[in-house]
């Protein structure tokens, strides 16, 4: 990345769509310029059900966002849901073209390039590679080989495939919409630097982000990006549940959850009266207590975990996983959901203390980490969206060559 370059990021949930736009500072950081977000139900369960609606709703904040800048958006990255990726390790040995002048950035990107060249089945694309680790002739690890005095190298990566079919969704999804796609990266990669801190993101973690429709689950040992999947069920299925069997609105509901939001029975203090107003029993001003609005969000948020722990349990992953972090607007305003966790994953379980986790609205946080992750992208030669001045009187972004050996539309 260089000074001045601007990044789009987008992320298409359940609920709505948001955008940040973010600008490298003269420190190296990304520095929000613009954040915006209109709603959208267009997707549900992590499936697109409606692009008529995605499309209006993205061009809504692309349009805000230009609004705002003065600035005219062409290209923007975005996230997509865990179960339409597959991780590929795979790892190449790589000669350095001059030894004596030590290994080039040149020398890097190509070895990115050779470590992408795998077989991909036919329902797969390839949209992001993932250096991990890099290992000079002598033995010796590096993060940065390049200037080192070494006539070989190693390289292991994660080869990051999509499901084509969604792929090509979305990426029609974009151009109705006026824009292209820049790059596409799976949510809880994007999320990573942002969610964990420093200790964190050298442990073996499995990072949960519970959001409105969906839960997305990626497990990383140290920098390694080992797994990534998602399951159709979050917040919103609280909301649901406690709608239906207390026969009430959801907006009732959704009320409700807030107010007395708590993973676990067993931790209520005060086993008080709530009145229920849009009951549609024949008792309108039905009176419930406490503990059986907290026990419907207990037996949700079990299955939740339940389903999550079956899963790693069935990658042979579960023993490998030392800590687990919660995020998500779906689960992290409800009290002890950390708690409940532990319980059934039978792992530590602790809500994302991730020190810039605190200056992004939680709303804006995974295009937010998509902005950053991008930004942060190792030995790319470009990694900014196409951007003009909304006037066209100059140029101020663009995009000669796309990084396509990294990204792929």
């Amino acid at each position: 990345m260089a000074i001045g370059d601007i990044i789009v990021g987008v992320d298409i949930g359940t609920s709505k769509v948001c955008t940040v736009v973010g600008e490298v500072n003269n420190f190296g950081q990304i520095e929000i310029i613009c954040n915006t977000s209109y709603k959208c139900s267009g997707l549900k369960k992590g499936k697109i059900i409606n692009e008529e609606e995605i499309i209006l709703s993205l061009a809504k904040t692309i349009k805000d966002a230009e609004d705002e800048t003065n600035l005219k958006i062409n290209s923007a990255y975005v996230t997509i849901p865990g179960k339409y990726a597959t991780i590929v390790q795979n790892s190449i040995s790589k000669e350095v073209k001059d030894k004596y002048s030590g290994i080039s950035v040149r020398d890097v990107q190509s070895a990115i390039m050779q470590v992408k060249d795998i077989d991909i089945p036919e329902s797969k694309t390839l949209i992001d590679i993932v250096p991990d680790k890099i290992t000079l002739e002598n033995g010796t690890v590096v993060s940065d080989p390049v200037g080192s005095l070494s006539s070989s190298f190693s390289i292991s990566a994660q080869v990051i495939l999509a499901d084509k079919d969604y792929v090509k969704q979305l990426s029609g999804i974009f151009k109705k919409a006026g824009l292209e796609i820049d790059g596409i990266v799976p949510i809880t990669l994007a999320e990573r630097n942002l969610i964990l801190d420093k200790n964190e993101l050298h442990d073996s973690i499995m990072l949960l982000d519970i959001g409105a429709g969906n839960t997305d689950i990626g497990v990383f040992e140290g920098s390694s990006f080992l797994y990534t999947n998602s399951i159709p069920v979050g917040g919103d299925n609280i909301t649901n549940d406690i709608a239906m069997v207390l026969n009430i609105s959801e907006e009732e509901a959704d009320k409700l959850k807030r107010q007395y939001g708590l993973a676990l029975k067993s931790f209520i203090d005060n086993d008080n009266d709530i009145i229920l107003n849009t009951c549609k029993d024949t008792n309108k001003n039905k009176i419930i207590k406490s503990s059986e609005l907290i026990e419907i969000i207990e037996a949700r948020i079990e299955e939740i975990f339940s389903i999550v722990n079956k899963d790693i349990i069935n990658q042979g992953l579960k023993q490998k996983i030392n800590n687990v972090i919660l995020t998500g607007q779906g689960i992290v305003n409800i009290n002890k959901s950390d708690v409940a966790g532990k319980i059934n994953l039978n792992i530590p379980v602790k809500i994302s203390t991730g020190r810039a986790i605190s200056t992004v609205k939680p709303a804006y946080r995974t295009s937010y980490a998509l902005v950053r992750y991008i930004a942060a992208r190792p030995f790319a030669k470009n990694v900014s969206s196409s951007i003009d001045t909304k006037d066209n009187e100059s140029l101020i972004k663009t995009i000669v060559q796309r990084v396509k050996e990294f990204f792929y539309s």
